[in-house]
C-alpha cells in the first residue's frame, strides 16, 4: 500500500495528476490533497474523481492510471 495525493492545481489540459508518495514530480505541500493509503493508482484516481473529476495518474509514477 502506498499513500496517494493529487494535485490541487491542474495540468494546462485541466488533468489533476494523482501522485504516489515517492514521487519525483510529487507537488509542494500546499499545492497537494492526501487521498490516503491504497494497493493501486486506480483507487487513488477513484478517490481523486470525487473533488476533481478530471484527474489522472501520473505518467511517472502511476503510469497504469495514466491517460493521453
Amino acid at each position: 500500500m502506498k499513500k496517494y495525493y493529487v494535485n490541487k492545481k491542474a495540468q494546462s489540459n485541466g488533468d489533476h495528476e494523482v501522485h504516489d508518495e515517492y514521487c519525483s514530480y510529487l507537488p509542494n505541500f500546499e499545492n497537494r490533497k492526501y487521498l490516503g493509503l491504497f494497493s493501486s493508482c486506480k483507487e487513488a484516481v477513484k478517490e481523486a474523481k470525487k473533488d476533481y473529476s478530471q484527474s489522472n495518474g501520473c505518467r511517472y509514477c502511476s503510469p497504469d492510471c495514466h491517460t493521453k
